[in-house]
């Protein structure tokens, strides 16, 4: 499909819906805890290992679950999330088969959910049969990683007329004008990129990271989620009345890739979850 960048969108282009990401937040800003957005690749190990990580994940405290779709060709993953969308791959896992996976999560829970994917696997599938399929499953918002705001109208148009949050990234890197225009189409959170480079676990949090927020929070209403890196409690703890939420990926994602077995999985991540959602929590 060929897109023609497009102007800045007008101010009174909708900013959210009323999804559960929607509504999870502002029981976040009522309590002042600090939102967790929990990162797993759909299918790895397997999706039914899958579906019962994400279920502990979502009872140990994680506010907002991001489904990973595997795909082969990453640009902005790390090795831990290279290695875990391969694992997935061999298992066979689609994005027809993580949507399917939504809707196994529903019958069970109502944390909001996040599909995380390139924008080559929603292309293949079609816009409009993507997102009535997605929102049909029971999604709240995606998120497309590669897709620029400039070309991302189309997409917008259909992903919120089926209800579908649309999620972008903003990263250090980026300029004042074009925050504005990544503020003007993104709903439910705008995903923050702490520093440059792919995912992974780091030691300790960039000195800049304040100074960035507050750009950001110059840009935007919209609730923030900070990513890249984030791995320890002290990281949460020193984002506490900053951001809305934290997002750890691969912190998780290499709980799941050590564990010997899925239900060794499942405790390890909600183990790792509790501790992470326990340091945002107000004392």
């Amino acid at each position: 499909m060929s897109q023609t960048p497009q102007p800045v969108p007008s101010a009174s282009e909708p900013q959210s819906h009323e999804t559960r990401i929607g509504r999870r937040f502002a029981e976040l800003r009522q309590t002042g805890e600090l939102g967790l957005v929990a990162y797993v690749t759909a299918g790895d190990p397997s999706l039914d290992a899958t579906r019962d990580i994400v279920l502990a994940a979502a009872e140990a405290g994680a506010d907002v679950i991001e489904l990973g779709v595997p795909f082969s060709d990453p640009i902005a993953d790390g090795p831990v999330i290279q290695r875990a969308s391969e694992r997935a791959l061999r298992s066979g896992t689609t994005l027809e088969a993580v949507i399917g996976l939504v809707a196994e999560l529903r019958r069970h829970s109502q944390v909001p959910l996040v599909l995380f994917s390139y924008f080559n696997p929603i292309l293949q599938m079609g816009l409009e049969t993507f997102a009535r399929r997605a929102a049909e499953a029971g999604a709240d918002g995606v998120l497309a990683t590669d897709l620029t705001p400039e070309e991302s109208v189309e997409y917008r148009r259909i992903l919120r007329q089926a209800g579908l949050d649309t999620v972008f990234l903003a990263a250090p890197t980026t300029p004042d004008e074009r925050l504005e225009l990544i503020a003007a189409v993104s709903s439910g959170f705008l995903y923050l990129i702490s520093r440059n480079g792919v995912t992974g676990q780091r030691d300790r949090l960039p000195e800049d990271l304040s100074a960035l927020i507050a750009r950001v929070r110059r840009a935007t209403p919209l609730p923030l989620a900070v990513g890249f890196g984030l791995s320890q409690p002290e990281h949460l703890r020193a984002l506490m009345g900053q951001v809305e939420a934290a997002v750890v990926g691969s912190a998780l994602v290499s709980e799941i890739e050590r564990a010997a077995w899925p239900a060794a999985a499942v405790e390890a991540v909600a183990a790792r979850v509790r501790a992470l959602k326990g340091a945002g929590r107000v004392r």
